[in-house]
């Protein structure tokens, strides 16, 4: 057995885990999209928090069964910062786990601040996004060369402003590969949006639930979006994929004239690979 293989076994890493809160990123939803070190952390910790409304219960199954579970979709982050700071200053371990990757729309920067003004250890673990579970469900690349070379990853204004210089018809003029998280609410809006400046049949994937056991993914063309999206009764856990790549996800692409990429092209060379 390898070295690295032999450090993965939980007994490692709790004897080692220090009192500190761990903000994880929880992925989608499906437990296989855990990074290691996510499961790691679950299997260790003494304390796991968790917004219960976001992250299914089978996540949590990887938990030490004697861990102290909290479940914090009823409750204020006036209520949920003196539970941390409270348990590592006892000593223990605190997972605080977050449905996606932690830097999308998971609201850490004021619980960061806070924990650094009371001298509370932290560290930040990535997950899996859900516009990259949905690339994979889609079997697609976000990024085709000669088609589109940029993702953007935004929402629409709602409970919570976008900045004017981010406003979603500017960003829509880019025609990039658009992911739009948090706009359920507001689809009539958002595809009256998109319509500035994409055509209107410009394929959307409407991703619902990635990686639970009731996904459900749509492919309609743009005009369809908002009539979709209020006919399956879609208000939250939505994530909504604009992207003329999506039209290469039906079609063979030689035929279509989209340009090979260069990475693994033969006359492309590079320091690991140079011409012969």
């Amino acid at each position: 057995m390898r070295k690295y293989t032999k450090n993965l076994s939980n007994d490692n890493y709790l004897d080692c885990l220090k009192p500190s809160v761990y903000i994880v990123g929880a992925g989608p939803g499906d437990p296989d999209l855990l990074t290691i070190k996510a499961q790691k952390l679950l299997m260790a910790a003494d304390v796991v928090l968790f917004a219960d409304s976001l992250v299914p219960q089978q996540i949590i199954e990887f938990c030490r069964e004697d861990a102290e579970i909290i479940r914090t979709a009823n409750k204020t982050l006036e209520e949920i910062l003196p539970m941390m700071i409270e348990r590592v200053r006892s000593q223990k371990s605190v997972v605080r786990l977050h449905s996606g990757d932690p830097s999308l729309y998971s609201a850490i920067h004021e619980q960061m601040q806070l924990l650094a003004e009371a001298e509370i250890p932290f560290e930040v673990v990535p997950g899996i996004s859900a516009f990259q579970a949905a690339a994979a469900k889609l079997k697609v690349e976000l990024t085709v060369p000669g088609l589109v070379q940029t993702i953007i990853l935004s929402r629409i204004s709602g409970r919570t402003e976008v900045p004017p210089k981010e406003e979603l018809a500017s960003l829509a003029a880019h025609q990039a590969s658009l992911c739009l998280y948090l706009s359920a609410r507001h689809i009539e809006t958002t595809q009256a949006k998109l319509l500035e400046h994409y055509p209107v049949d410009t394929p959307v994937a409407i991703c619902f639930r990635l990686g639970w056991p009731d996904e459900k993914i749509w492919i309609v063309p743009l005009n369809q979006m908002a009539d979709c999206t209020q006919k399956e009764k879609l208000i939250r856990t939505t994530l909504y994929v604009i992207s003329p790549a999506l039209t290469e996800a039906t079609a063979h692409l030689p035929s279509m004239g989209v340009a090979r990429s260069r990475l693994y092209h033969p006359e492309h060379s590079h320091i690991f690979r140079p011409k012969g």
